[in-house]
């Protein structure tokens, strides 16, 4: 009874040797493969050489169309809202969070304001301000008697505020780059994206460096956030170029009206609220880029996401690089090609090879 046991072991041993021989072969050309793809035997997406793509000259006609409507209707705007301040305008009491009330004038009063007759450097750390309880733009008139609290890059809100805006200074690039149409911009849990449809071509991490360098150029100018509330029909008018924002207007908008945010060339339906202007924002990195399908929904049309961060100091983005540099150490992914316990290869993607070890 000893020999086939002897024989079934020796028969395992001769599998494994096999095995190992055949992984190891494998692993060699998925290696080679990789190789192939750094030295650039992949394909590259259009209009993604060395140095990606760079400023579109000229910028999509939509874009000076789109302001041309804006121009005129922020002029009515700026108009009715003097005519309030002049003729409406009565003294109103606000509150700060430690009890203390200061006296301010409906339409007139801004909590950049309020913040300002505090201390100029509060004024400055501020991102944005909570009205009754509602975050509120910093040049926004206070309309009523209301609490006022000042709130910093350390409060959750003001944080997604601060991505917000970041993800519209990202947009306003984007739209300058690549001329498509954008579709939503939010903040998420670490930072934001912005979404974009193409009708030909596609998103390249080689485009990151000029993406961001138009970015920065943005944040330089420091282009005020401008808040203004539209008539539905209008705005139908003003993005009729894209079928994504009159989707959004037809479908989620059950108002009359609603707000757009303009910075720069920018517009963009939105609600807000936004930091004060651009230069606020003192350090952004793009990060990644992936494809999805608008709203979700695979048999929608496919679009390009961009992801980003930024912060208030520079030094946060840099321990973030770091944290991030760390993550990506201690991915067991990384760690188990490293210690040759397993290796992936093209003939499928999605599976993990194991070495005999």
């Amino acid at each position: 009874d000893a020999l086939p046991i002897c024989q079934c072991a020796y028969s395992s041993s001769c599998m494994a040797d096999s095995a190992a021989r055949q992984l190891s072969g494998m692993s060699l050309t998925g290696e080679a493969v990789a190789e192939k793809r750094k030295d650039g035997g992949k394909k590259a997406k259009e209009g993604s050489g060395d140095g990606g793509r760079t400023e579109l000259n000229p910028l999509p006609a939509y874009i000076n169309e789109r302001l041309d409507i804006y121009n005129k209707l922020k002029a009515e705007h700026d108009a009715l809202l003097a005519e309030r301040a002049t003729k409406e305008s009565k003294p109103i009491k606000v509150t700060l969070p430690d009890g203390k009330q200061v006296d301010a004038e409906s339409w007139r009063t801004t909590p950049y304001q309020i913040a300002c007759g505090i201390s100029q450097g509060l004024a400055d750390s501020t991102i944005i301000a909570r009205v009754n309880k509602v975050v509120w733009d910093l040049d926004r008139p206070l309309e009523t008697d209301c609490t006022l609290e000042l709130l910093k890059f350390d409060d959750a809100e003001a944080q997604a505020v601060y991505w917000h805006s970041s993800a519209h200074i990202m947009g306003e690039a984007m739209e300058r780059v690549y001329g498509g149409c954008l579709c939503y911009g939010p903040p998420i849990e670490n930072g934001f994206y912005y979404d974009m449809y193409l009708d030909d071509g596609g998103v390249s991490s080689n485009d990151f460096s000029s993406l961001e360098n138009l970015c920065k150029k943005i944040m330089k100018e420091k282009q005020q956030f401008e808040r203004l509330e539209v008539k539905k029909d209008t705005l139908l008018e003003m993005f009729k170029y894209n079928k994504f924002k009159c989707r959004i207007l037809n479908e989620k908008v059950d108002t009359p009206t609603t707000t757009v945010y303009r910075c720069g060339p920018l517009i963009d339906l939105c609600r807000g609220p936004h930091v004060r202007h651009t230069g606020k924002i003192k350090s952004l990195k793009i990060h990644k880029n992936s494809s999805t399908y608008w709203e979700g929904k695979s048999d929608m049309e496919t679009l390009q996401r961009i992801y980003g961060i930024s912060f208030p100091d520079p030094k946060m983005l840099k321990d973030w690089e770091k944290f991030q540099e760390e993550a990506k150490n201690r991915d067991h992914r990384k760690i188990g090609r490293d210690q040759e316990l397993f290796f992936f290869h093209e003939l499928s993607p999605g599976s993990c090879f194991f070495l005999p070890k």
